[in-house]
């Protein structure tokens, strides 16, 4: 019985902590280290099983917020799941499969970057800026020739 109450108890907890902001796995086994052992792995599978964790939703949710709000390379994007705990292979399919929305993103985001710094840069400044933020070269030729027209 006290079994299926600590359950419950750890349960509970980490549904607040997956409800009060989208989680991914490792962020959650980070936060619940101390309670290692079967039970959090129980309390995992019951959540994923019940849609509460879900990576690939993570990712999806968590690249629109990024699209919304940041300017960022499809590198940065990468880096930036990954230091969630998001497994690489999740997120190699994720782009895969969305690379066209990615590439125009990643498009955009250069040249409001390269808007921004136009003042305060020169065109070469900017460009070595988005090269070291991860930007591919196919992007910077395309901001590099728009900025010549």
């Amino acid at each position: 019985m006290e079994n299926i109450e600590e359950f419950d108890k750890l349960k509970t907890q980490v549904l607040k902590y997956v409800l009060y902001k989208k989680r991914s796995e490792a962020e959650v086994r980070q936060k619940f280290l101390k309670n290692t052992g079967n039970m959090l792995d129980n309390v995992i599978e019951y959540l994923k099983e019940n849609g509460y964790i879900d990576d690939n939703q993570y990712i999806q949710k968590s690249v629109a917020e990024f699209i919304r709000l940041k300017n960022m390379s499809i590198k940065e994007v990468q880096y930036k799941l990954l230091s969630k705990g998001i497994n690489k292979d999740l997120i190699d399919d994720y782009i895969y499969n969305n690379k066209e929305d990615l590439l125009e993103y990643e498009i955009n985001s250069a040249k409001k970057i390269f808007l921004k710094k136009q003042n305060t840069l020169e065109k070469e400044g900017i460009l070595d800026y988005l090269r070291k933020k991860g930007y591919m070269s196919e992007t910077i030729k395309i901001i590099e020739l728009e900025e010549k027209e």
